[in-house]
């Protein structure tokens, strides 16, 4: 904080520094519910250059991570057709397959694959993405910059990190010793070296194979828990979740594929399901009819985990008719699927509203509802 005397030299006044960024999340406590966005690969394939197409994965990516999204599900919603010139070869001269830019090719890989890739701390990055096409212009992209992209100076009981290979004196560790009758196994299954990116590794009771990504808790003493010759300090590896159940940390994102947009909703990774779901569509009900209710006493439901669910540029209706699974059960409209089916921006300037617009409008608007009535 910079402080200016007034004119006559008598007082201070305190002014706030703007040089650094102040807007540093702090965890409020523990919290249970997530939140899940969903979007059709397509969007990628609206965009005619791999510079645009990297752009347009970065802004969801920004989104996605300023409104602290636990969860993202690339769908294909059969508009992700290759995109060829006339003479039938792959844009730009580049094919189909692995160590190939695949945004033309592959859409919704393309965006997985970018997402992926900025969720991951800077330091993990090289170790866990190798040199490939798609990744070419992420460099370019604004940082996500989020809780778990910790710089070697700051402090926090939990980190990413990678395994690495012990060394042949194996930091210290390799002293086998025979498991005694009584003694809890995960004393006796090995212990693994984890690169946290301090100055020292980390040492965590389980054998895990190296070049694993894995989530750490250090103990709340550990800028004096290393050994006096530079040794690992211990620690425990726990569930990417833990940060976020436990002290309440936005702890990033996982990424996760779906062939259709039935799948999004059947192969959801939490137990139970999602118990509150949200199509949205410029045919839906204004988005202003959600949050009024809360206030006149229509309450919305609690909620465990919350689905939000965009559409790509021909909406969620082409979704649903290139799901054989819907057709199967005669689902025609997708409001069917939803617990609500919402218009995000009504009145629209424009004729239509992006993709990524979209996400950042429906984010923004539903935020109160997300605050409100997610179980902590």
């Amino acid at each position: 904080m910079k402080r200016e005397r007034d004119p006559d030299g008598l007082q201070e006044e305190a002014k706030p520094d703007t040089s650094k960024p102040t807007a540093v999340f702090e965890a409020a406590g523990g919290r249970a519910y997530t939140v899940s966005v969903a979007l059709p690969g397509s969007v990628i394939a609206n965009a005619l250059t791999p510079e645009l197409k990297t752009t347009l994965a970065g802004q969801i990516a920004r989104a996605l991570a300023v409104f602290c999204v636990d969860e993202i599900v690339v769908f294909d919603d059969g508009q992700s057709k290759q995109q060829r010139n006339g003479d039938g070869k792959p844009r730009h001269g580049e094919n189909e397959g692995k160590g190939f830019f695949t945004g033309y090719s592959d859409p919704n890989y393309f965006l997985m694959h970018i997402l992926s890739y900025l969720e991951t701390p800077p330091f993990l990055r090289k170790h866990l993405f190798p040199m490939h096409p798609d990744l070419r212009l992420a460099g370019s992209l604004p940082s996500l910059d989020m809780p778990h992209h910790l710089r070697s100076t700051e402090w926090c009981q939990y980190r990413e990190g990678i395994t690495v290979e012990k060394p042949a004196e194996d930091e210290g560790l390799k002293r086998k010793k025979k498991h005694k009758k009584g003694e809890p196994k995960s004393k006796s299954m090995g212990m693994s070296l984890v690169d946290v990116g301090l100055a020292q590794k980390v040492a965590v009771p389980a054998a895990i194979p190296p070049n694993t990504r894995v989530t750490i808790k250090l103990p709340e003493n550990s800028s004096t828990n290393a050994t006096e010759n530079g040794g690992p300090i211990a620690a425990l590896a726990v569930a990417p979740s833990a940060p976020r159940e436990e002290v309440g940390y936005y702890w990033g994102y996982s990424v996760r594929a779906a062939p259709s947009l039935s799948a999004v909703i059947t192969e959801c990774s939490y137990p139970g399901g999602y118990d509150l779901t949200l199509g949205t569509s410029e045919r839906g009900a204004p988005i202003t009819e959600l949050t009024n209710s809360m206030s006149e006493g229509d309450e919305v439901p609690t909620f465990d985990h919350m689905l939000i669910v965009f559409g790509g540029v021909a909406g969620l209706e082409v979704a649903v008719e290139a799901d054989v699974e819907l057709q199967k059960m005669h689902v025609k409209e997708p409001k069917q699927l939803f617990d609500y089916w919402v218009n995000l921006c009504p009145g629209q300037g424009s004729r239509t509203i992006r993709t990524e617009e979209a996400i950042w409008l429906g984010l923004m608007g539903l935020r109160e509802v997300v605050t409100s009535k997610g179980r902590r």
